[in-house]
């Protein structure tokens, strides 16, 4: 049997495919394989804001190819990149296939050398890196769905107002400065009466 490798890009499958050999399978997972859905908010703001995810249709045929995949492998190996991003998808790949106890593996160039390098250091999915994931995608979500109808009537069809976690994330930084800049100095206030 072999190890399936599951990275994010067809190009880099292909190419990891030639440096690790027939004891390989390389696949991609072409993207995200989960995702909030598209015609309803997706999101419990009543638990927690625990989001409900979904497989794209897009997603629905690579899912249970690597599905099948992965139930053949020995064992299945995670190689999504390093950002949020990636570990995010490593994580919804390892709830859409069901997957025990994946390793996760990253390296930060195609040669063979760090990819034999990154084989050798497996590691666990950092739920700090998915959880910020999750908290862009959640906030986006609930000012989008909310706010992008209200713009659509009233400014042109089309706008989204998503991707709000720059602007969030700005005005938080914004105040912290704000509050750093702050220089605490002592003042005191005196009432006299005098009489001549």
């Amino acid at each position: 049997m072999k190890s399936l490798v599951i990275v994010e890009s067809p190009t880099k499958a292909k190419t990891i495919q030639k440096f690790l050999g027939s004891d390989f399978m390389i696949k991609s997972s072409f993207g995200h394989v989960r995702d909030l859905p598209k015609r309803e908010l997706g999101v419990d703001v009543e638990k927690n804001f625990e989001p409900k995810y979904v497989v794209p249709t897009k997603a629905k045929k690579v899912v249970a190819e690597l599905k099948k995949d992965s139930a053949k492998a020995d064992n299945t190996i995670l190689a999504t990149d390093e950002d949020r991003e990636g570990e995010s998808i490593a994580w919804h790949l390892q709830e859409a296939l069901n997957l025990k106890n994946p390793q996760r593996i990253v390296f930060h160039e195609i040669t063979k050398t760090a990819i034999d390098n990154a084989l050798k250091n497996p590691r666990h999915i950092d739920m700090n890196l998915v959880n910020a994931q999750q908290a862009r995608r959640i906030l986006d979500r609930i000012v989008g769905y909310k706010l992008s109808p209200f713009l659509w009537k009233k400014v042109n069809k089309g706008l989204s107002a998503g991707r709000v976690q720059s602007v969030a994330v700005r005005l938080v930084v914004e105040r912290e400065r704000e509050i750093e800049k702050f220089v605490a100095t002592e003042y005191w206030s005196l009432r006299l009466c005098l009489k001549n």
